[in-house]
């Protein structure tokens, strides 16, 4: 028999995660096993609003948005805190890389930023 989570426990686990987690900072690299590598000279971070775990994942439903960007460079990550400032590092991930011209506007589109746990076979 294989280790690893149900999926049952995964659904319960992301909505948690999900929960907690909602404030969003974007990254030109890997943040990072504490999400504070490779920070992008735009530092506000943007609430993120999440559906219910479906699938073992969890995606946004809201497009966090960044009008008159800090800095031109090439956002290619985020992480996810539990504040708006300060707070606790709960997950990071990849983004489509997207280049920004200082005063540009910058959104993660409706399901652009996901999570998922790789669960036992059925």
């Amino acid at each position: 028999m294989a280790e690893g989570i149900s999926s049952a426990a995964a659904q319960v686990g992301l909505d948690a995660i999900a929960a907690a987690y909602t404030w969003i900072k974007l990254h030109t690299g890997a943040p990072g096993a504490a999400g504070t590598s490779n920070a992008a000279t735009e530092t506000t971070r943007k609430q993120a609003t999440w559906g219910a775990a479906s699938g073992n994942a969890l995606a946004n439903t809201n497009a966090p948005t960044w009008t008159n960007v800090a800095g031109s460079e090439d956002y290619t990550h985020y992480s996810a805190w539990t504040a708006n400032a300060a707070g606790t590092f709960g997950f990071s991930g990849t983004i489509t890389a997207a280049a920004v011209t200082a005063g540009d506007t910058f959104d993660l589109p409706i399901g652009d930023i996901d999570l998922a746990f790789a669960t036992l076979a059925s």
